[in-house]
């Protein structure tokens, strides 16, 4: 849910430790942690996770094409993406967009609120195109449905970023509760009731009608017990018509921000080969910060090619990476409960920059243009509160002005420096 934008006392980055809220949380962690360990008499959940033999045929009842692997290719969304692209013919959506856009969201716990006012922003500057494609991980994951519907759900997605507080999306514990129950240290309760709030039936019928004209949202999960990415084909689940749609949207959503030890997992019911079973899904980010299509699909058959393969549409990608590029120096106290984070949110950065190179690599194999946005190193984002609502409004409020005055797109990935070619082929 988090990249890096690091705070003095706060786990930062995607790891979505600081997602949670309070500082107190985090000083509270380890002893929480510990103490956990050493109860033998804890009343844990049932759990009866999917055996690895049977992962290729996993799925969820009554909605067999609603998830693939992230990891590996998907025939299920291949044959997806080739209905989308008739879909596309039969809506007109082929004729009226010659370029194919993609959006990438990434996590950021409240830094989330950075890219929902550049959304508004670039809505209102008039050039925010309609992205056939847009993905989401974390606190991505909940603002992907507002920017997959476009700008005339702007004003509920700047009251969902602007008018929250830490309370609207965690509460603590007692240490008694997680003795009880060792899962996490607090409770999504009230994220869940936020989601439910937001994800109405009116939004699932909007992404059903979108869907079906051929554009696509997805959305990514961890399965904890696979170690592995799950996308979900969130606008199939909303025209499924299955009675259950609405509540499993909204259990994604959540389980894609369920910030491991802060968060409870979310347990999903699903099947294969005949019997039942429930998978344990934690936040997308313990897996990806951001994520493309990676290898799940061909993508030209997001665009038809023409007799030399070269395709008909243009194809750009834009990432909305809810952090700062710049690297937070920080005086860490050395002692275990300042290493242990810092070294954490440390990895976490760098895989979140990994995403970006990956991506980047993507765009380049498959001649889409490549589009990168980030908070502004200059802003100062310091506070000890996660979903600081004065923050979130500074984050919303820059994000707003700088693309109403048109975003500088960065086009390359931080770091990336090409070299150039010398003349002279005898140079070694």
């Amino acid at each position: 849910m988090l990249m890096p934008t690091t705070r003095p006392g706060v786990m930062t980055d995607d790891v979505h430790w600081k997602a949670a809220v309070p500082i107190r949380m985090l000083r509270f962690l380890m002893v929480a942690a510990t103490t956990v360990l050493l109860v033998g008499c804890a009343v844990l959940r049932p759990h009866s996770p999917p055996p690895q033999k049977l992962e290729p045929l996993v799925q969820i009842p009554g909605m067999p094409d609603v998830r693939a692997w992230g990891d590996e290719f998907s025939p299920v969304f291949q044959k997806d993406a080739l209905v989308a692209r008739e879909q596309e013919k039969q809506s007109g959506l082929f004729e009226k967009q010659p370029i194919v856009n993609v959006l990438a969201i990434s996590g950021g716990g409240g830094d989330g609120a950075f890219g929902a006012g550049l959304l508004c922003g670039w809505s209102t500057s008039g050039t925010r195109p309609s992205f056939k494609l847009v993905t989401g991980v974390s606190t991505g994951a909940l603002t992907a449905p507002f920017a997959f519907l476009g700008p005339a759900y702007d004003e509920k997605l700047k009251q969902a970023y602007t008018t929250i507080t830490g309370r609207d999306i965690f509460m603590m514990r007692s240490l008694l509760a997680i003795l009880l129950r060792p899962d996490s240290i607090g409770l999504n309760d009230p994220l869940a009731k936020l989601t439910a709030e937001i994800v109405d039936e009116k939004m699932l019928a909007d992404v059903a009608a979108e869907h079906l004209k051929g554009r696509r949202l997805y959305i990514s999960t961890t399965a904890l017990d696979a170690q592995r990415p799950v996308v979900w084909n969130m606008g199939a689940i909303a025209a499924s018509g299955q009675p259950n749609a609405l509540s499993l949207f909204r259990d994604i959503m959540v389980a894609s921000a369920a910030i491991p030890v802060a968060f409870p997992p979310v347990f999903l019911k699903v099947e294969a080969d005949g019997r039942r079973f429930d998978e344990m899904h934690v936040d997308g980010g313990v897996m990806n910060q951001v994520f493309l299509y990676g290898s799940m699909l061909n993508p030209q058959e997001f665009r038809e090619n023409s007799n030399d393969g070269k395709p008909l549409r243009e194809a750009s990608v834009y990432i909305i990476r809810n952090s700062q590029l710049r690297p937070d120096w920080q005086d860490v106290n050395p002692r275990l409960h300042s290493i242990g984070p810092r070294a954490v949110s440390s990895l976490i950065r760098a895989q979140g920059f990994g995403d970006l190179f990956r991506i980047f690599t993507t765009a380049r194999r498959d001649q889409l243009d490549f589009n990168l946005a980030f908070i502004p190193d200059s802003l100062d984002t310091n506070r000890e509160d996660e979903f600081d609502n004065r923050v979130m409004n500074l984050l919303f409020n820059a994000g707003y002005d700088l693309a109403k005055q048109g975003y500088p797109w960065r086009k390359v990935p931080p770091g990336y420096f090409p070299v150039k070619i010398r003349e002279n082929k005898n140079i070694p």
